[in-house]
């Protein structure tokens, strides 16, 4: 029977957990490569599969090698972990690096914030100035159907409410433009002319709504951002616990002391009995050594005692 010490009771428990809790991830990745059709949602189906099935495998590594002590599968865990943490590091700093910047202008007297390209990375920039990332974003602020929500909105609303990056940057032109009979008067920003009444036009072509969806990006990156900093303590920990489970399985089931005797599987060693051996005649020669000692002594004291 094997020893279940705590780090491989909490490793097991732990990688059973995740192990579960893959198959629901690689579920809703089916589901949407299956049965949803909507741009946003399908483009989550690969990166959702992708995670599934890796910690659906490195949780079953993690999980048969703390549970049975199978040396080579915690091996794997370990590197699979060590890989992760990796990876988690470089997309954190990377994802600060690109979504440096940005945060929108307040207003003076509206609760809303408004924002322009300018104020965001050359790597955003470029990603949505490029129609092949910008194709998909735009259909995804379509689908939201975030413009249709404030539609109805008089002046007064706009001064009341707050507006998401979205809604300010794509449902209505910039503050500063200035119209008369539905046109643009004199010289104004680019997206006072590219703005239209029309719901299916509105200002989405607009580089304030581009604007605003880096800004979206932004936030939501910051929140996954804070999750991954979160998530890479508890790999960190897990990591530790899973390298004492990975010593725990490569020692013996014996009770004899750990020593040059280590023994790398779960039974002795070849050279456990030569060293056992060894050590019991070397304890007989010392005890029978011990014995010649006391035998001359008394030897010794009796001849004294002779001469007397």
């Amino acid at each position: 029977m094997y020893p279940y010490r705590f780090s491989n009771l909490l490793i097991g428990y732990l990688n059973l957990g995740t192990l579960l809790a893959s198959i629901p991830i690689i579920g809703a990745g089916l589901w949407l490569a299956k049965g949803s059709t909507a741009t946003c949602s399908s483009i989550l189906q690969t990166p959702l599969l992708v995670v599934g099935f890796v910690v659906l495998l490195i949780s079953l590594a993690g999980f048969v090698g703390a549970c049975f002590h199978v040396a080579w599968a915690l091996w794997l865990y370990l590197v699979a972990i060590m890989l992760l943490i990796a990876f988690l590091l470089g997309i954190t700093a990377f994802g600060f690096a690109v979504t440096a910047g940005g945060g929108g202008t307040q207003i003076p007297g509206r609760p809303y914030r408004e924002y322009h390209i300018t104020d965001y990375s050359s790597w955003l920039q470029n990603h949505m100035q490029d129609m092949k990332y910008w194709k998909p974003a735009l259909a995804c602020v379509v689908g939201s159907k975030a413009c249709a929500k404030i539609a109805n909105w008089t002046p007064m609303d706009y001064l009341q409410h707050d507006l998401t990056p979205i809604q300010s940057g794509c449902c209505k032109p910039p503050t500063a433009c200035q119209y008369s009979g539905g046109m643009p008067v004199g010289a104004q920003d680019e997206d006072c002319y590219r703005w239209n009444n029309a719901a299916n036009i509105l200002c989405y072509q607009c580089n304030s709504c581009k604007a605003g969806v880096m800004e979206q990006i932004r936030q939501d990156w910051h929140k996954i951002s804070v999750l991954n900093v979160i998530v890479l303590v508890a790999l960190i920990c897990i990591c530790s616990c899973g390298c004492c489970a990975f010593r725990n399985a490569r020692r013996s089931l014996s009770e004899y002391p750990y020593g040059v005797n280590r023994m790398s599987k779960i039974n002795p060693r070849w050279d456990y009995y030569w060293y056992s051996a060894k050590c019991f005649s070397c304890t007989l020669n010392c005890f029978a050594s011990w014995q010649l000692f006391f035998l001359c002594k008394i030897d010794f004291r009796i001849e004294n005692i002779e001469l007397y």
